[in-house]
């Protein structure tokens, strides 16, 4: 057995460590309450599974909040901020984080143009700014409504304007790619078995 030589990890058509960003939008108590498109405590986990992931890979990662330092909302979940206790959350008034200046700037210091976006309402917090960065020339991934419908509905109107659809161990499997890649091996498999 023998793996192919690990491809450009900047120029492949896949996501790499390399060419990628994370980015978390709107994870919040009140919010994770309101979803019913899948079970809350299933959503927290996928999103930390999903959040290990970026971390283990070293993806430069973006978190972002709204109207929390107005008072009107509480901060993002316990759980998340435990995966990135150095990263402080954008706070942004608007419902579309693309059009907070900060959250824009944030996603353009990157460097990247392959962004793996998740929200918990798809319909707006997700595909706006889905929407958005596709018109603009990113590549957007999105992992992901506040119902089964205006889920399933949002992800059609993304996937129609050029949002690929992934999920938490896709990104996984096509970080990895391969057992020979030892340096991350083990906690991948941690994460996608154990955890």
């Amino acid at each position: 057995m023998s793996s192919e030589t690990i491809r450009n990890q900047v120029e492949d058509h896949l996501l790499t460590p390399q060419n990628e960003a994370f980015i978390a939008i709107d994870y919040r108590p009140i919010q994770v309450q309101s979803i019913k498109s899948m079970d809350s405590d299933e959503l927290v986990h996928n999103i930390i599974k999903t959040a290990k992931i970026a971390k283990l890979y070293d993806l430069p990662t973006i978190l972002s909040t709204v109207n929390v330092s107005t008072g009107a909302n509480k901060p993002q979940i316990d759980e998340l901020t435990q995966v990135f206790p150095d990263i402080e959350p954008i706070d942004r008034t608007t419902i579309n984080s693309w059009e907070d200046t900060d959250f824009k700037e944030a996603v353009e210091a990157t460097g990247r143009k392959k962004l793996v976006m998740t929200a918990l309402w798809t319909e707006a917090c997700l595909s706006f700014p889905a929407l958005d960065a596709v018109k603009e020339g990113y590549e957007v991934y999105a992992v992901g409504g506040t119902s089964k419908v205006a889920h399933e509905t949002a992800l059609r109107r993304m996937e129609q304007a050029g949002v690929k659809l992934i999920s938490w161990v896709q990104l996984a499997c096509e970080l990895q790619r391969d057992w020979n890649r030892t340096d991350t091996a083990e906690e991948f498999a941690t994460i996608l078995f154990k955890d």
